[in-house]
């Protein structure tokens, strides 16, 4: 007789279905357990699941053929792979987070009187979703479809600083010549790790191009801590001055919480 395990995939109770298939049934519970855990030893999914050492193996071993899952630190621990944060993501467009976003754009360009952005990642580069003009005279353009390298911009840098040193090889590979048009050279990678750890330290990204343009952001998160987008604020460097970057980084910060409020809002 077909066996009905309790317990919703939400975690509440409920009914399963009449005819389960306990490998598939193990593997999304093995995928569940990474909700609330950003690490886990085989051991320990084993024991959760209630099955035996190879067993689990196995398992992890076909979440990672197909991306959900990666090894971390050897062979000792286990991590989300980038196919749930491609899902996860997939998940936010789908909310069509820019027309959440608007009004939270709008009052923020009128609060800094600056021009600002929405932007996700996508692989090494960033998607700038939507935008808001300032009303200055000298301002910075909207960038809303454009496509850019991600470690070449403050809102890139936000995201990236919340990826795993396995994750930033995967999309930033030290490149084999100097002058190799794919990955980062030596140099350049050891230059971002060390500014994305004062990302992290700080909280929030900027970039300086051209000594001309100052651009400060901050990350998105969603109701489960992860970083799903970046909002930030671009501006002449003439009018970014020491106190005037902390201020509108406040600003960003506050403009941030609201939009994960409105985005928690819509997920219901």
């Amino acid at each position: 007789m077909a066996r009905a395990r309790a317990g919703g995939a939400d975690g509440t109770a409920g009914t399963g279905p009449a005819y389960p298939i306990a490998s598939v049934d193990n593997a999304l519970r093995l995928l569940l357990m990474f909700r609330d855990r950003r690490r886990l030893r085989l051991s320990e999914a084993a024991r959760d699941l209630g099955v035996a050492d190879s067993t689990a193996h196995r398992l992890l071993a076909m979440l990672i053929h197909h991306g959900f899952v990666r090894r971390e630190d050897g062979d000792r621990g286990y991590a989300a792979g980038p196919a749930l944060l491609e899902i996860g993501l997939a998940a936010v467009r789908g909310l069509d987070i820019r027309s959440v976003a608007g009004p939270v754009l709008d009052d923020l360009a009128r609060q800094v009187d600056e021009t600002v952005h929405l932007a996700q990642l996508e692989g090494g580069r960033i998607r700038y979703l939507a935008g808001a003009e300032s009303g200055r005279a000298l301002r910075v353009a909207d960038r809303t479809g454009l496509l850019m390298p991600a470690h070449r911009t403050a809102t890139g840098k936000a995201l990236l600083a919340q990826l795993t040193p396995a994750q930033l090889d995967e999309l930033y590979p030290v490149a084999v010549a100097e002058d190799s048009p794919a990955g980062l050279t030596v140099p350049e990678r050891e230059a971002l790790d060390a500014e994305l750890a004062q990302v992290t330290e700080r909280g929030y990204a900027d970039n300086v191009r051209d000594r001309e343009i100052v651009s400060l952001a901050v990350v998105v998160r969603n109701g489960r801590g992860a970083a799903i987008a970046a909002l930030n604020a671009s501006a002449p460097a003439t009018r970014m001055d020491g106190p005037r970057r902390a201020e509108v980084v406040e600003h960003l910060r506050t403009a941030a919480a609201r939009l994960e409020d409105l985005l928690s809002g819509a997920l219901g």
